[in-house]
């Protein structure tokens, strides 16, 4: 179960609800045959969306009634397209003619998930009658659905199959799509800023922001340094003395270990990173982003540059908030990011890092923001003479992914300029590792990882990658159908 905080919500923190629209389908000749059957089967629906509802506070449900005609479908289109829903639930109360679905599924341009959960687990045949076949007739019409949707020109929908009550199976599956709800909106109202460019001939990072609104839907923000630099000039002594107790709670300070360009946090890297955590905080409230991708160097020695390459602790303050960060100016990054914080699952940005022959496990990891609510204890806030490939100095972030389950998300662009999801699950297994500031997880991968590596590499990923923990590849795999987008669980 996601917490509710995961459900979308503007930067002032105000709730902006995910919209599921339920609809019932039946037959209007069973009503006059079967007196009771309408009025029952209505209380079904009842049932189904007291369940959508306490999968989050944050869920708007729009309760469409039922559709027992094509009349009725055809009204029901303008109602459904004029209330913008960010998925459907296609309750299958009992055999509906394909009539009630067809002109649906061809005009409304939203996820539709087919819900067939009978009220009894079998029927009780000793006292077995037609009334309490067609009450438990769910099923009956998905292969009819199916085939109309297809002759539609579009995709056999999502379905869910089991019963209404005690079937914990059906119940995770709601909830699956009541996130799954939740990504999709925050994808296509998302603003998502963008500042800088991406390294110098780091090819795989290049956009093309159109595209990334045209399969997404969400909106890129070109924002410019000296925009930021205004924040960061207007901050206050008062401001910077909060920031920096906000900070030493949400982090630990240890002294170096290993490597000699990590030193014991410094008062005046503290004093910096609180300065442009307050800053990237007013930066974002001011230009309503719901994520920033950014990479910019600055002039040498200059104010700008400071500030650019000091983004890393205010970066993840504001991921902890669900408002996710991504360095090196990977949007499609930020885009993945954005789906694992909306399913309740982190999102961390990563990479490869060497590979242990010894033990079989790949380290998993990346310097700059990570999700606090994956985090193995309280992160780790070292300073750094340099950092590593590029310029500057400062604060860096080191932690310890949870252990368990993990899941990977690359996004990348095709040759023929659309999206591909290159998915994999794994294991983050308990262990030591480099003091270096930066983030890293022990990641174990089947079936071996000299073969996993040689996979996952074959689908093309760009070299960064959203790092979530739990098992979600089926999931991820969902949201890519919804998207229209190309996927590949490795």
């Amino acid at each position: 179960m996601p917490s509710e905080e995961i459900f979308s919500k503007n930067v002032s923190g105000e709730s902006d609800p995910v919209r599921i629209g339920v609809f019932g389908v039946g037959y209007e000749m069973y009503w006059e045959q079967f007196p009771g059957l309408y009025e029952e089967l209505m209380q079904k629906q009842d049932k189904l969306i007291r369940r959508i509802q306490s999968h989050g506070k944050e869920i708007k449900v729009l309760d469409f009634g039922m559709i027992d005609s094509p009349v009725r479908a055809y009204e029901a289109v303008k109602k459904i397209e004029s209330q913008s829903p960010d998925l459907l639930f296609c309750d299958m109360l009992t055999y509906a003619t394909s009539g009630t679905f067809g002109i649906i599924i061809k005009t409304i341009n939203v996820p539709i998930v087919l819900v067939a959960l009978q009220q009894l687990k079998a029927l009780d045949y000793t006292r077995a009658s037609t009334y309490m076949q067609l009450a438990n007739d769910d099923i009956c019409a998905l292969p009819e659905f199916a085939g109309v949707a297809v002759r539609m020109g579009k995709k056999v929908p999502e379905m869910i199959i089991g019963t209404l009550d005690d079937d914990p199976e059906a119940e995770q599956q709601i909830g699956e799509y009541c996130r799954i709800a939740n990504v999709l909106h925050s994808l296509k109202n998302a603003r998502l800023g963008h500042i800088g460019h991406p390294i110098n001939a780091m090819l795989d990072m290049h956009t093309d922001a159109t595209m990334l609104t045209s399969f997404f839907g969400s909106h890129i923000v070109l924002c410019e340094g000296h925009q930021l630099m205004k924040s960061f000039d207007q901050v206050t002594g008062e401001e910077i003395s909060s920031a920096e107790k906000r900070i030493l709670d949400f982090f630990d300070t240890p002294d170096p270990v290993s490597d000699p360009i990590s030193i014991k946090l410094l008062d005046e890297d503290l004093h910096l990173a609180a300065k442009v955590s307050i800053a990237l905080e007013h930066f974002v409230q001011l230009n309503k982003l719901d994520g920033l991708a950014y990479y910019y160097d600055g002039p040498e020695g200059s104010d700008l540059r400071k500030v650019m390459s000091n983004l890393i602790v205010g970066n993840s303050l504001l991921t902890a908030r669900h408002i996710p960060m991504c360095g090196e100016s990977d949007l499609k990054t930020l885009i993945a990011l954005l789906i694992f914080d909306r399913l309740g699952i982190g999102g961390s940005f990563a990479e490869f890092h060497p590979v242990d022959f010894n033990e079989g496990f790949v380290l998993v990891g990346h310097d700059g923001p990570h999700n606090i609510s994956i985090a193995d204890g309280k992160p780790v806030l070292r300073s750094l003479k340099k950092y590593h490939g590029k310029p500057g100095s400062g604060a860096g972030v080191e932690f310890k992914i949870k252990e368990g389950p993990i899941t990977m998300l690359s996004i990348n662009s095709t040759y023929d300029g659309r999206f591909k999801f290159i998915i994999a699950e794994g294991e983050s297994v308990r262990g030591p590792i480099p003091p270096t500031g930066n983030t890293n997880t022990r990641g174990f991968f089947k079936p071996d990882i000299r073969t996993f590596l040689k996979n996952w590499i074959k689908e093309g990923p760009t070299h960064h990658f959203a790092l979530g923990i739990g098992h979600h590849a089926g999931t991820l795999e969902k949201i890519a159908r919804f998207l229209n987008v190309e996927s590949k669980i490795v």
